[in-house]
């Protein structure tokens, strides 16, 4: 018999107004009512083993499908168990909206069980963090934490619920919910007359396409900007699949030449942080430093720690279009930088055929380039990839060029591990026809890995490739370098993570023959259960990176 409706009916009813699909969560009984209102709305609950890994699908469903992402949580511990999800989805500015159990208003004060004031805690990585006022207000309070959540720049709310408050009946909204997304933000279009100028004058610029750029699906609109003007692209995140791989503007495998010579950086939908040199480019061979545009979908993401001699902020399709419209006014030519763009494609062809050679390397043990070699020939054009881990990911960043726009998947610049085991329960569900790899550094799997039964129990089929060196790598080779020792690095070698996955109902082989990875690779996709590729790679071998982010 249906329950009499309660202030959970209102509150799923507004978040499935707000486009919301999946309700990820991990039982507890302080959020029950959300779970009867999901029931009596449709919407499917999925339960998973940690409440990290429900943020973490929420946050993935947002950056994959552009719509917001929910996650549930009980009081307490279930709370904090989510604080770095959803510190992850503050720093990719995912629109992710997280309801939270929260003991009695009745019993506030006495000791109930999981009593917790949680807000202050979401504070510093919300968009906003509140508590709801009352069962006569539950569907106007998860209404704001929609629109906050979507609105520029997005990024996640946090708002809980009084369990006695969730409980009580409640009525509907006094007015029907309002969905429609926030107004675009127009950018100031002298700002863009200004870039352009700067592109006029430019030899060796270098256009950079960030996640916002896919988040604000301004894919298309940035394509074509760049090929109109033929500029050099370089993307990061999610950007990753705007320029396909093998298209003759992308010059990813070149980037420390363009970064290196430029005259001119563009970066757009992306935050001038370590991944891109804290916004400092050229400079080297007695070169001047480059010049610096940053393009962000609100001022608030405009960097503040330089000076660019160009922003601009809005909407970014409106962005690169009215920077199309402000480019062909100053006459800027795309044969001025032919010189240039030919200079980066030889290097970047230079420094494909010198990767050959590892890439199909026979060495025992395994050269972790090897998987990513047998890999990038299986995975379709459509496969969603997602790295979980440092060095043995770090590789994946470098080898595996999406085909496609929104279909790579990192933790960001925050840097959590362990975001992969809900990471691909959400691309499961977002792309049911497509592959799904997971590619796991040994030291990552153990954060997330007992999601497996998750995967299993929810019949969600992904292929996880573990690169397995027994050690903490990016940590154990600057010890190294620092002190001659290192500490706190190590972990089993070997270490058989694929009886893991295949003890919870999944399947699973350890490979330590390059030769069967390809075969282990075939079996694991044509498995149609979760599946692990347990790898085991040179633990002498280290990501040559540029940067440890620091």
């Amino acid at each position: 018999m249906e329950s009499p409706k309660h202030a959970g009916d209102i509150a799923v009813a507004v978040s499935k107004a707000y486009g919301i699909e999946t309700m990820f969560t991990l039982s507890g009984g302080h959020v029950f009512p959300l779970y009867d209102g999901a029931v009596h709305e449709g919407v499917p609950i999925l339960d998973v083993r940690h409440e990290q890994s429900a943020v973490f699908a929420a946050e993935a469903t947002a950056r994959l499908t552009r719509k917001p992402g929910l996650a549930v949580l009980t009081a307490g511990p279930g709370v904090t168990n989510g604080v770095s999800g959803v510190a992850t989805a503050h720093s990719n500015g995912s629109p992710v909206v997280i309801l939270g159990g929260r003991a009695p208003q009745s019993r506030w004060g006495s000791g109930a069980l999981q009593e917790m004031d949680h807000p202050p805690l979401f504070a510093p990585i919300t968009k906003l963090a509140f508590t709801g006022s009352g069962p006569d207000s539950i569907g106007e309070d998860v209404e704001m934490a929609f629109r906050t959540a979507l609105a520029p720049h997005r990024g996640p709310v946090f708002l809980d619920f009084h369990m006695d408050h969730l409980f009580a009946p409640a009525p509907p909204p006094d007015h029907a919910t309002e969905t429609l997304t926030p107004s675009p933000l127009e950018p100031d279009p002298d700002a863009l007359a200004r870039i352009a100028r700067l592109l006029a004058e430019a030899e060796r610029p270098v256009l950079v396409l960030g996640s916002d750029v896919w988040m604000d699906r301004a894919e298309e609109v940035a394509r074509g900007f760049a090929e109109e003007f033929r500029l050099p692209v370089i993307p990061n995140g999610q950007g990753r699949g705007i320029l396909p791989s093998g298209h003759e503007l992308l010059v990813t495998r070149a980037r420390s030449l363009a970064f290196s010579q430029a005259d001119l950086v563009i970066v757009a939908g992306a935050p001038l942080d370590f991944r891109l040199g804290y916004g400092w480019f050229g400079g080297k061979n007695g070169a001047p430093l480059a010049r610096v545009v940053h393009l962000a979908d609100a001022p608030s993401q405009l960097t503040t720690h330089m000076e660019p001699s160009g922003v601009a902020s809005g909407d970014l399709s409106l962005v690169f279009w009215g920077l199309g419209t402000a480019c062909n006014e100053a006459g800027v030519s795309p044969k001025a930088y032919a010189p240039w763009l030919s200079r980066l494609n030889e290097a970047a062809a230079a420094a494909v055929a010198g990767d050959a050679e590892l890439l199909a390397s026979d060495s025992d043990p395994i050269h972790p380039m090897r998987i990513y070699g047998e890999l990038d020939r299986i995975l379709d054009d459509d496969a969603v990839v997602i790295g979980d881990g440092g060095d043995f990911v770090s590789y994946a960043g470098k080898y595996i060029e999406p085909k496609q726009p929104g279909n790579w998947l990192d933790p960001g610049p925050y840097g959590c591990l362990g975001t992969g085991l809900g990471y691909s329960i959400a691309a499961r569900l977002a792309r049911p026809s497509s592959q799904v790899a997971l590619l796991l550094g040994d030291g990552a799997a153990g954060f997330s890995l007992m999601d497996v039964d998750t995967l299993v129990r929810h019949r969600l089929p992904v292929v996880m490739i573990c690169g397995n060196n027994g050690m903490w790598g990016l940590e154990k080779h600057p010890m190294q370098m620092l002190y001659g020792y290192d500490v706190a690095a190590e972990l089993q070698p070997q270490c058989r993570y694929d009886q893991v996955v295949t003890a919870l109902g999944g399947g699973g082989e350890l490979v330590t023959d390059p030769s069967q990875i390809g075969p282990a690779l075939r079996r694991a996709f044509d498995s149609g259960v979760p599946y692990m590729v347990n790898i085991a790679t040179d633990p002498s071998v280290a990501y040559p990176r540029n940067t440890t982010g620091i």
